[in-house]
């Protein structure tokens, strides 16, 4: 009997020659027709060529993986979880999405002091107590979509002034911040291409450079050659946040504009790791769905991105909705217990991804949130588009922040808590021969 072929690739269609990763089991015979196939047939589709040399064949890209996991699917394994599968799953060392099931589901809630400190010696073995400060500059507050919780929304009905910094308010902008100790960057953008054109943003990451050792962009999602010429110009991080893995929420959520296409933000990541990223962050926005499902996708999102773009560093995001436009209610708020449970339980199966924690939260709550496996926070951030530089122009911000703490203040605060804030972390001398 033939064996079995696993060929895991982003791509609908893809041709045998372009270099997807084939996990050979048991399968001799089929390989050799594969490869006298491929090279006859140079034009035919990859899922043609595998479906004609060998029937019993598998194409894993990480919307083929999604659905493997359906909701019901998930749903099934929260029910049926008993308090014993929770203690053998934190009694391993290493976990599985099953495991995490078994940590995010309300069985977990007894244990949940036990997998606090489980995730406070996993971190504190992999970072020591070392916490990075970034911090966020918004280039633009203009945006072409319509997501329904957003501030920067086209049909926000927002009368606050929109903007797009030019290149010199770009410089003073990061020489605002840079004085205030910074040496990492997060530049941001509204979902605007015609406006924040990909060349405006390798611009803009060619300013900041002059700055600060590390710039991360969080804008709209992007071509594999934007982010090839963003890296060209000092790039080596991108955000992005799916928001939702729930299709069907995400389209009620995002009706208009680019991101409104779901796969295209889906394999975005991918994309961007692909041409060269080296750190990729991103996270579900908490409170639009039932977190215990999507953070299930997110945990399998965050998987086939360590194995797909292996030369990347992953990192996970923990926004949460707190202010949102008159009119919208959030559709399932998350409590505090909640995200607690979410971030120690993600610690247990992701023990080497950076936690970021920005200041959308309260300042107790971040501070009490630090042991849990957070290893970057924000601070001293504005979200407005010159709001270091001219914080008295009275430009659109995307919300508003809960930690108002100076730079300052919050680095006091690690001191004293016993961490070793850090404000510079990579330099493009470590790539440099």
């Amino acid at each position: 009997m033939y064996g079995k072929l696993i060929v895991e690739t982003t791509h609908r269609r893809f041709t045998a020659r372009q270099g997807c990763r084939v996990y050979i089991y048991q399968a001799l015979p089929d390989l050799i027709h594969l490869i006298l196939l491929t090279f006859y047939a140079p034009h035919q589709t990859l899922a043609a060529a595998l479906t004609y040399s060998c029937p019993q064949v598998f194409i894993m890209s990480f919307i083929d993986t999604l659905h493997s996991w359906p909701r019901e699917r998930i749903t099934a394994l929260y029910e049926a979880m008993t308090p014993e599968q929770v203690q053998s799953a934190l009694a391993r060392e290493h976990r599985d999405i099953t495991d995490l099931i078994a940590l995010f589901s309300p069985r977990a809630l007894p244990f949940l002091e036990k997998m606090a400190e489980e995730a406070q010696r996993i971190t504190r073995r992999q970072f020591g107590r070392v916490i990075s400060l970034y911090a966020p500059i918004y280039l633009s507050n203009v945006c072409a979509a319509n997501c329904v919780y957003c501030g920067f929304s086209a049909c926000s009905g927002a009368s606050e002034t929109r903007v797009t910094l030019s290149e010199e308010a770009i410089a003073d902008e990061c020489e605002a911040l840079a004085r205030m100790g910074y040496q990492s960057v997060l530049l941001l953008t509204g979902d605007a291409p015609a406006v924040a054109s990909p060349e405006y943003i390798a611009s803009a990451c060619a300013i900041a450079r002059r700055w600060f050792a590390s710039v991360a962009v969080e804008v709209y999602s992007m071509g594999a050659s934007d982010y090839a010429l963003l890296c060209q110009n000092g790039l080596d991080g991108v955000t992005l946040y799916m928001e939702t893995y729930d299709e069907a929420t995400y389209a009620a959520m995002h009706r208009a504009g680019k991101k409104k296409d779901y796969m295209y933000r889906l394999d975005t990541l991918e994309r961007a790791g692909k041409a060269g990223v080296r750190r990729l962050s991103t996270g579900i926005l908490l409170g639009l769905f039932d977190w215990r499902i999507d953070a299930v996708w997110l945990a399998l999102h965050v998987r086939h991105l360590q194995k797909q773009c292996w030369q990347s560093a992953v990192s996970i995001s923990f926004p949460r909705l707190r202010h949102v436009p008159g009119g919208f209610a959030i559709p399932a708020p998350m409590t505090d217990a909640e995200l607690v449970q979410m971030m120690v339980a993600l610690r247990l199966v992701f023990p080497e991804a950076g936690f970021n924690l920005s200041t959308r939260e309260p300042a107790a709550l971040r501070d009490r949130l630090l042991p849990f496996g957070v290893t970057s926070i924000s601070a001293g951030s504005s979200t407005r588009p010159g709001g270091y530089a001219r914080p008295e122009d009275h430009n659109l911000a995307q919300f508003e922040i809960e930690d108002a703490r100076t730079p300052a203040e919050v680095v006091d605060m690690l001191i004293k808590a016993g961490y070793d804030p850090v404000w510079k972390d990579f330099d493009q001398a470590f790539f440099e021969s």
